[in-house]
């Protein structure tokens, strides 16, 4: 029993490639994760089965991040709005900063500006839902418990944008962290289901542009392929209590024909999904995923890549955990697995030293 008091069942490192994978199995559901679980098998689940069937009608899909207005932050963390490129961002700014000392233990800087880490964050919602006030909770939570500020980042969607709109504006997001004097060494890629595949294409982007590779990518229940065929193979496509089998296929018919009508150059491109890429250039990983998940298959498959890869990977297996289970803070899980990121960005934070040139939320 270590960092936060998760219970593993002891398992050793899986070895798929040069690099052996630190799976960690998360034993135990307790009762609200078990209720959560129950609550969306028989709500969200047939909505979605709905919107699989439909997806090609104009649903409001910004109701969804309107509703996230009556989340609010946690603790006293402070939000402040930033214009990006081509899309808005907002600095969800930690009410408790804390650094690692010359041995490695956190202090508490006397000022924001020695702070040495810093989270760029893509939110989840299958590339259509979501933004920053659905996930202002989630995004000051991992701020409060990390220590460090977050740049949560409100892309550009489906239908109106392909996926490789989004990727850019993380991109941009990336820039902006370096501009406002952040070192990459300092900045840590983090986003859920979609936004942890975006996590992933933001990171492959930087290394194409010859930008500096970031810290650490924290994936929190990712999607990393866009190819239906593995998920549906799975026996959690009928397992999932959030998604129903039908849901996968539909969004990537979606995306193909987002991607058919909006073309770049003139061109369709060919997709790139994270597990087929050359992940060589990739910083240390953070996977997160509940057992039961459609996407666990998905992780699986990227911690394989990412061990072949030779690349760090710690894949955390979370028993019978709902997707995206870090947002829901009534559960105890919750709470443990946000401790858990906490734990890896103070072990890849490089710098031991202050960073006066640091200047959040500039």
């Amino acid at each position: 029993m270590r960092r936060g008091g998760a219970l593993r069942a002891p398992t050793p490192s899986h070895r798929y490639g040069t690099t052996p994978v630190d799976r960690q199995d998360f034993a135990g559901t307790s009762v609200q994760g078990k209720a959560l679980a129950a609550y969306l098998r028989t709500t969200v689940r047939p909505f979605l089965g709905v919107w699989a069937r439909t997806h090609s009608l104009p649903w409001p899909t910004g109701l969804v991040d309107a509703a996230g207005r009556l989340l609010p932050p946690v603790g006293t963390t402070r939000c402040t709005p930033v214009r990006l490129d081509n899309c808005r961002a907002e600095w969800i700014h930690s009410d408790r900063p804390r650094r690692l000392d010359a041995s490695g233990r956190s202090e508490t800087p006397r000022r924001r500006a020695d702070r040495d880490r810093v989270v760029l964050y893509l939110h989840g919602g299958a590339f259509v839902v979501c933004g920053l006030n659905s996930h202002r909770r989630l995004t000051s939570r991992i701020a409060h418990t990390t220590g460090a500020d977050v740049l949560a980042i409100d892309y550009r969607m489906m239908p109106r944008n392909p996926i490789s709109h989004a990727v850019e504006d993380g991109v941009d997001g990336y820039r902006y962290l370096l501009d406002a004097g952040y070192r990459p060494e300092q900045i840590f890629i983090a986003g859920d289901s979609a936004g942890g595949y975006l996590s992933f294409m933001v990171a492959l982007a930087i290394t194409s542009l010859g930008l500096p590779q970031a810290a650490g990518i924290m994936a929190l229940s990712p999607l990393t392929d866009l190819d239906p065929s593995r998920k549906m193979a799975h026996p959690n496509a009928s397992r999932c209590p959030v998604f129903p089998a039908g849901a996968v296929p539909a969004l990537t018919a979606l995306a193909d024909s987002v991607e058919a009508r909006i073309v770049v150059e003139g061109q369709r491109g060919p997709r790139v999904c994270p597990v087929d890429a050359d992940l060589s250039d990739m910083p240390p990983v953070l996977l997160q995923v509940g057992s039961n998940e459609m996407v666990y298959a998905d992780s699986e498959l990227m911690a394989e890549r990412l061990s072949e890869a030779g690349v760090e990977c710690r894949l955390q297996v979370w028993e019978n955990q709902v997707h995206v289970f870090q947002a829901a803070d009534f559960v105890p899980e919750s709470g443990r697995a946000i401790r858990e990121i906490a734990a890896f960005v103070d072990e890849h934070v490089a710098s031991r030293r202050p960073v006066s040139a640091v200047r959040p939320g500039a």
